[in-house]
Formats: C-alpha cells, sequence, structure tokens
C-alpha cells in the first residue's frame, strides 16, 4: 500500500508540478479542470447517481467551468461569490455536522447532488483566481491545508484522547486539531519571516492587523476540518470508505482535497473583503 502511494503521488506531482509552476495559468487551470470532472463524477457517485449520469454530471460541470474560462469569466471579480460560498460553507458545518450522518440522507436527493457539484465548481474558480493571484499566494493557501493535515495527524497519535467527531470521524480528535492549528501558526511564522514580497497569505492577512490575522487563521483551518468531516460524513451515509479508487493507494479526488473545497473560496473571500 505504501509503495502505491508513493507511486501514485510523484506521478502527480510529477504532472502537478510543471503546470503549477508554468508563468501563464493556462496549463494549471485546464488540468485541474480535469480534477473537476472526476470530483463532480465521484460526489454524484456519492449521492446515488448511476454510473452513465454520474460520468455526464462529471463531464457537465467540467464543461460549464470551460464555458466560463472562455468567456472571460476567470477575469471578473468575484467577491461575491467569495461571500456568497463562505455563508453557504459555514451554514453546511452547522447543520450537517449538527444533523450528523442520518440527517444528510434526509435532505433532499437534488439539494444534496447540486449544492455539491456547485461547491466543488466555486472552488476550481478559487483555486485558478488564487494562481491569478500569485504562486506564492497559491501555496501559501495549499501549505496552510496540508500543515493543518499533518499536523492533526502527528498531534492526534501522540496525543489524541477526547474525539472531535466520533460518529463521522473517529480518527480525529480535539488535541489532533489543536495541533493542526499550532502547526499552521508556525507555519505562518516562519513564511511572514521569510516573505520579502509579501504576497502571500498570511502577509495579506497580517496587513489587515494582527488580532484579524490570527482569527482569520483559526478560523481557515477550522474549516479546512469542516470540508474533511463533511466529505467523511456523506461516505458514511453512502457506506463508502474513499469516494473512488482513480488514485491508487490514496482513493479518490475528493479524498485529497475535501478540505481545500471550503479554504479556497474562503481564503479568496478575506483577501478581497
Amino acid at each position: 500500500m505504501l509503495k502505491q502511494r508513493i507511486i501514485t503521488a510523484l506521478l502527480l506531482l510529477a504532472v502537478l508540478l510543471p503546470a503549477l509552476f508554468y508563468p501563464s495559468i493556462e496549463p494549471f487551470a485546464a488540468l485541474t479542470l480535469l480534477l473537476i470532472v472526476a470530483g463532480g463524477w465521484e460526489w454524484a457517485r456519492l449521492n446515488g447517481s448511476g454510473s452513465s449520469l454520474s460520468l455526464g454530471l462529471g463531464l457537465g460541470l467540467g464543461a460549464l467551468m470551460a464555458l466560463v474560462w472562455w468567456a472571460g469569466g476567470l477575469n471578473l471579480s468575484l467577491r461575491p461569490l467569495w461571500l456568497a460560498v463562505g455563508a453557504a460553507w459555514v451554514l453546511l458545518a452547522v447543520v450537517m455536522l449538527g444533523r450528523g450522518v442520518k440527517g444528510w440522507s434526509a435532505w433532499p436527493s437534488g439539494l444534496r447532488l447540486w449544492v455539491g457539484l456547485a461547491l466543488i465548481a466555486c472552488a476550481w474558480l478559487a483555486m485558478v483566481h488564487a494562481r491569478m493571484v500569485g504562486l506564492g499566494f497559491l501555496l501559501s493557501v495549499l501549505l496552510l491545508v496540508w500543515t493543518a493535515d499533518i499536523a492533526a495527524y502527528f498531534g492526534g497519535k501522540a496525543l489524541g484522547k477526547r474525539k472531535l467527531a466520533p460518529t463521522i470521524s473517529p480518527g480525529k480528535s480535539w488535541e489532533g486539531a489543536i495541533s493542526g492549528l499550532a502547526g499552521v501558526f508556525l507555519l505562518a511564522a516562519c513564511w511572514l519571516w521569510a516573505d520579502a514580497q509579501g504576497n502571500s497569505l498570511y502577509a495579506r492577512l497580517w496587513a489587515l492587523g494582527p488580532g484579524l490575522a490570527v482569527l482569520s487563521l483559526v478560523f481557515l483551518v477550522a474549516m479546512s476540518v469542516v470540508g474533511d468531516l463533511v466529505e467523511s460524513l456523506v461516505k458514511r451515509s453512502a457506506g463508502a470508505k474513499d469516494s473512488s479508487q482513480l488514485l491508487p493507494g490514496h482513493g479518490g479526488v475528493l479524498d485529497r482535497v475535501d478540505a481545500l473545497l471550503p479554504v479556497l473560496p474562503l481564503a479568496m473571500m478575506l483577501i478581497t473583503i
């Protein structure tokens, strides 16, 4: 399993890194658009759609985002959208996690399907817009999520006693979540010290004031946990271990990007307020 995970990760990096560091956004936008197709397909499957319909919905979602790109939508200011998506994620955090796994299946199937597809699409728009802000900015957002996840894993292993959401994700603990937050604070401090250009997420938040910067980081880390928990809740409701097997050793695309789905649009919201 470990060998398979490593091979898959290396292959993904071999494709993603050149597109990410390319001077213009086109290769990165096009490559991540394929992830949107895969994510849409996985979401439809998790919500009870058949194989053909799930594939059609995934392709349709990708085609719609490609049309937005072709029509110049990536060059527009999407501040109202980030505010709306941010509010939607906060509402989902309160309602979905409050109602638990059984509560998810009680929602109308069409609502579950289309809200999820819309949030996946918005995450892609936010990711491309973040890359347009700057490579350093996008990397600072991605590393926030990855650092929170890694620090939470090791902190939870070493210190975890109190379960964070035992009926949704038994492996998560409050101690792990706090460790993730501490890891992000350390990352932010190091980035601010080393960032001469000041184009990272942390520099932009710090420019708003230390207090607001700290609150924003707490909020983003909390929402990264929400993204992970929401996907775990949906998978449990569907009786699935992974969102798919597209990435050998890693599960599906949504398994790898679940924490990014809320954080990307929320990061864009915070820097455009």
